[in-house]
């Protein structure tokens, strides 16, 4: 059974930095659009990067745009998520997942097949 897991999540200062690991397993992702998306309480979920893993091409939320970098490590079949400048509007369980259909980045949360128990992520002002 195919599983994600993420790491990484924790308590920055304003403007501080974490990156986020989502290690995959059960199968190899090497083919798949990787995603990580984001949950604030009371609020839908919403999509903050994605990657296609065989042609490298990445894409971003304009609220994180210029401050957030999806990147991945085929051979350790993990995703990574670099967040740079946190800003208060950042808090969130972040989630990663999966879209095994295309190898094309979608925004829309219901095209991902897989997906992690999230890691909360809290920034102080």
């Amino acid at each position: 059974q195919a599983q994600l897991v993420e790491s990484g999540g924790g308590l920055v200062q304003a403007g501080g930095s974490l990156r986020l690991s989502c290690a995959a397993s059960g199968r190899t992702f090497s083919t798949y659009v990787m995603g990580w998306f984001r949950q604030a309480p009371g609020k839908e979920r919403e999509f903050v990067a994605g990657i296609s893993w065989n042609i490298g091409s990445s894409y971003y939320a304009d609220s994180v745009k210029g401050r957030f970098t999806i990147s991945r490590d085929n051979a350790k079949n993990t995703v990574y998520l670099q967040m740079n400048s946190l800003k208060a509007e950042d808090p969130a369980v972040y989630y990663c997942a999966a879209d095994l259909a295309t190898i094309v980045v979608v925004p829309n949360p219901v095209e991902y097949d897989y997906w992690g128990q999230g890691t909360q992520v809290t920034v102080s002002s």
